[in-house]
């Protein structure tokens, strides 16, 4: 049986362990990629390890998140990390010169490397026939200083395409359909391996589209081959150098597979409020909308934009409905404008907004409560968008565009009109005048850099007590968000780079009273929290893992974790345990007193099992953890950092 192509990517980059699944493995990194809601943590990081000089092909941060500047601190934010890029030798993208995704498939993309990533949505460059990872940002920050990325290997789903997609279906609408079929925990621990005669049909920014969204299935990555499309957008922007031909053997194995036959894909939505509550456009076609948003590293190509303004061209979006435009990088908005597709949105009633992440990461664009806003974005959990009570629908720019002439959700299909054919230019509009490339080594080494009053240093953590004796202070439900724990938005995220303050945000969107009740027990007990599966699902962000520790949280109890949240905690000193029973989560109250003894020795053990005592009620059940023994060590330590800086 031969290779297939995710096989093949980390093979190619195997420095330790073996391609078992399950199995503990590292994998040299070629490329990393931050941007500015994690990339100051990731900065100041570099500075905790002591780092004189980027050690990968690649490292660029992009400033694409916190682009509000309604008072001082996101641009101090921006200041302090150009300053970090000059030092450590990384690229910078300024503010406005588009999200880092597409921007980066754009300028930096190349077949067959390697990059982490420490945004979830990484995976997209997998659109490019690259092994892009979303980690946390420590993990980025070891690549940056040369070390391997760890990681347990990936089982690899293969998943064929026949076919060719449909009038009014799009590669959204391919996504949304694994979302349907698998829901948001199906990629756990996969890399999914798109293959066959569809793939032909899909050009590299459809396939960016659904490499993307692989992260809402929770997969560890997305991998497309490296073709004839590919080969066409690299020509198109500039760079036929990079490309290189990669695929599957032609009798590749998997370890599972799926089928989707592309002329059978309808348009698809997912309801508030999950990716993988996705039901057909018709099922809820009626329902009234007041705000549709156009943009995101979701439905970033050009195409994208421009069938959304082929649909609106010579009308108006509805009365009732505020059209959103968030071009997903400033060349790409050049090539939208050179059509005229840019005067076609603005004379339908769009507004336009700047290059960047915008109200995908609710940051502005928040709609009013008890409305429905759709959007062509990557996720909807609960309160992403800035509103608390918000009611917020995924779907296809076509799904969109109909959607917003109408003002009530619309198939496109629908609409009695004849499905616009685009022609979009062969060559892109290119433009790096807004990439600060690295200073040379010599001059690197004397930059300062600027560090604003909003910008904390790494809380330093103490090590992990041998006993822990602490009450749940709070027991949570399945599939809880990072968004829910460390909430996005345009109030909280000016407060990332100062874990401090962002603290008292910490678990509000769940309980509001979380930060006072956990100071309350910080410095004497510090607590415990329980979850349900998939705990920590969503963004990469590892605030959700600092700031709580920051509170005094020790362990977190739960079915089972998010890949990327489950690392997070571990590099931050916080204890990950699974229940073997997975019934026990229903004998264990908010409330409750918990005993975990003798840590040390039971981490330690040849078994991967622990008990915990339930003194409120005198019971005891059976977990089991999944750390390796460096991340033992690293949860003993307080974190991984200081272990790093020991050498």
């Amino acid at each position: 049986m031969g290779r297939n192509l995710a096989r093949k990517l980390i093979e190619s980059h195997l420095v330790g362990g073996e391609m078992t699944p399950g199995s503990a493995i590292e994998i040299q990194v070629d490329q990393t990629l931050t941007q500015d809601a994690t990339g100051t943590l990731v900065m100041q990081e570099l500075e905790a390890l002591g780092l004189g000089r980027a050690r990968t092909e690649v490292s660029v941060q992009y400033v694409d998140h916190n682009l509000l500047q309604s008072d001082e601190k996101n641009a101090e934010d921006h200041l302090y990390l150009q300053s970090a890029c000059r030092r450590f030798g990384l690229w910078f993208s300024k503010a406005g010169n588009g999200v880092s995704h597409p921007t980066h498939m754009q300028r930096f993309g190349v077949p067959g490397r390697t990059m982490a990533g420490s945004d979830s949505h990484t995976c997209a460059a997998g659109s490019l026939g690259m092994l892009a990872i979303g980690v946390g940002g420590l993990e980025v920050a070891t690549a940056i200083a040369g070390r391997p990325l760890r990681l347990r290997m990936p089982e690899i789903w293969g998943v064929e395409l026949t076919g060719q997609l449909p009038p009014w279906s799009s590669a959204k609408d391919v996504i949304l359909e694994m979302l349907r079929r698998h829901g948001v925990r199906g990629g756990l621990n996969r890399i999914i391996e798109y293959h066959g005669p569809g793939v032909a049909t899909l050009s590299a920014m459809d396939r960016h589209v659904i490499a993307n969204m692989g992260a809402e299935l929770g997969a560890t990555t997305t991998v497309f081959p490296a073709d004839d499309a590919v080969r066409a957008f690299l020509l198109a922007e500039e760079r036929a150098s990079d490309f290189r031909e990669l695929s599957a053997d032609p009798d590749a194995g998997y370890d599972l597979t799926d089928h989707i036959e592309l002329s059978s894909v309808e348009p698809l939505l997912a309801r508030p409020s999950s990716p993988g509550d996705v039901v057909p456009v018709r099922e809820a076609a009626g329902t009234a909308i007041n705000q549709v948003v156009i943009g995101s590293s979701a439905n970033p190509g050009l195409r994208d934009f421009a069938i959304a303004a082929a649909i609106l061209k010579g009308q108006q979006a509805d009365h009732a409905v505020s059209l959103d435009i968030n071009p997903s990088s400033r060349q790409i908005f050049a090539d939208l404008t050179k059509m005229g597709a840019t005067t076609d949105l603005i004379s339908a009633g769009a507004r336009i907004h700047q290059a960047g992440c915008m109200g995908c990461i609710g940051m502005g664009q928040a709609p009013a409560a008890g409305s429905n806003s759709l959007r062509t974005f990557p996720r909807n959990f609960p309160g992403r968008s800035g509103t608390p009570e918000d009611s917020v629908w995924l779907c296809s720019p076509e799904t969109a565009a109909a959607s917003a002439l109408t003002g009530v959700i619309t198939d496109p299909r629908d609409l009695g009109i004849e499905y616009p054919r685009l022609e979009l230019p062969t060559t892109a509009t290119v433009n790096t005048a807004m990439l600060v490339p690295p200073l040379p080594p010599d001059q690197a080494a004397g930059e300062d850099l600027v560090r604003g009053p909003n910008i904390s240093t790494l809380p330093d953590f103490p090590p992990l007590p041998e006993r822990i004796e602490a009450p749940v202070l709070l027991k949570l439900g399945d599939d809880v968000s990072t968004d829910e724990i460390s909430p996005a938005g345009a109030r909280a995220l000016p407060y990332r780079s100062n874990v401090p303050k962002l603290a008292d945000f910490t678990f509000t969107r769940l309980d509001e009273n979380y930060p006072a009740r956990a100071r309350e027990v910080a410095d004497a007990t510090g607590h415990i929290v329980v979850g349900g599966q998939n705990y920590g699902q969503g963004s990469s962000r590892e605030h959700a893992a600092i700031t709580p520790r920051y509170l005094g949280l020790h362990a977190v109890i739960a079915q089972s974790f998010a890949r990327i949240h489950w690392q997070n905690l571990a590099n931050f000193g916080v204890l990950a345990l699974e229940f073997t029973d997975p019934g026990d989560y229903d004998r264990i109250e908010q409330g409750d007193v918990l005993v975990l003894d003798h840590l040390p020795a039971a981490l330690r053990a040849d078994e991967p099992e622990l008990t915990v005592r339930n003194t409120s009620k005198d019971e005891t059940c059976r977990l089991r953890h999944r750390l390796s023994p460096a991340q033992i060590e690293a949860v003993l330590a307080g974190g991984l950092i200081p272990q790093l800086a020991r050498g």
